[in-house]
């Protein structure tokens, strides 16, 4: 008998040519998120400092297609952040993509040779009338093509 509440479960990783600090300067702070997220235009603070659990940031742009062409937006909170593991949990409150109650977590290993595995979960509540396999790949390619912008955002703060 399948249980109504079991969450959908996906996760990707990617490696990273870049110092595991660069990586987390970059994936760590709200204000670059649209350096390395694609699709996201805007997160702004909505409650709390950045850092801290409890922290709140609204992210809007076109992560997730609206059938009336408008933007999404998710209201995050931060319910975790480990600098010394390099790791952090959000969990999304609100949206207007059907992700309410959704986690996600960024962690980052240090690699070799200045190379970084940034590894990225995510559990959602089921879509009903959603494919799990659609939404779950979607996602993986979303933070997976993240993953993949990471590299190039450091080159390009390096360079301004």
């Amino acid at each position: 008998m399948e249980m109504k509440d079991e969450k959908w479960r996906g996760s990707v990783g990617g490696l990273v040519e870049a110092p595991i600090d660069q990586v987390w300067n970059l994936v760590s702070q709200s204000s670059r998120l649209s350096e390395w997220m694609p699709m996201v235009e805007r997160c702004t603070d909505l409650a709390g400092e950045e850092g801290i659990p409890g922290y709140v940031r609204l992210v809007s742009g076109f992560m997730f297609p609206q059938k009336d062409g408008d933007r999404s937006w998710i209201k995050e909170k931060l319910i975790s952040m480990d600098i010394s593991s390099h790791s952090y949990v959000y969990k999304m409150e609100a949206s207007n993509v059907g992700l309410d109650g959704s986690t996600n977590s960024l962690k980052l290993f240090d690699y070799e040779d200045n190379t970084t595995l940034v590894n990225w979960t995510f559990e959602i509540n089921p879509l009903e009338g959603a494919s799990e396999d659609t939404i779950m790949d979607y996602l993986g390619f979303l933070y997976k093509s993240c993953i993949n912008r990471i590299k190039y955002a450091i080159c390009a703060s390096f360079q301004k």
